[in-house]
């Protein structure tokens, strides 16, 4: 499979991440809501207290891995769309992203599909947490 296409594939899955992000959001803000009405409503019941302040804290976990998908994604998309990218510009991008502190300096110069698989494995984290952030919110529920 040539690299743009390759490139173009993984940009693609990781665009799902905002679907992922956007489910996430919603259950933080339920977590949250969960958490507020107990207090209010009836008295405060640790259990049920440790189950909310965990879905929040959860869900910022993945709003951070979320971020670094994104990042991810539109660096993938712009990359796969400009066939010299990959063979002429990755020492720049490196320069760019050490200086900039996104990068350590020990992993300039990475195959593209080294780098694929990182920021796949990113996906998959931000996918753990928000299943993660799920099961405590039912949890609460059950």
């Amino acid at each position: 499979m040539p690299v743009e296409v390759e490139l173009h594939v993984v940009a693609s899955l990781l665009r799902r991440g905002r679907s992922l992000d956007q489910l996430s959001t919603g259950l933080t803000l339920l977590s949250l809501a969960f958490g507020l009405i107990q207090l209010l409503i009836t008295g405060a019941q640790p259990f049920l207290l440790i189950l909310a302040v965990s879905g929040v804290i959860l869900g910022l976990l993945e709003k951070y891995y979320a971020m670094r998908v994104a990042f991810d994604a539109d660096l993938f998309h712009v990359i796969a769309s400009d066939p010299q990218w990959p063979t002429d510009r990755t020492a720049a991008l490196d320069d760019a992203l050490i200086k900039i502190g996104l990068q350590p300096v020990d992993k300039a110069g990475r195959a593209w599909s080294v780098r694929s698989q990182g920021a796949l494995r990113l996906l998959r984290q931000q996918l753990l947490f928000l299943a993660i952030q799920l099961l405590v919110l039912l949890s609460a529920v059950v």
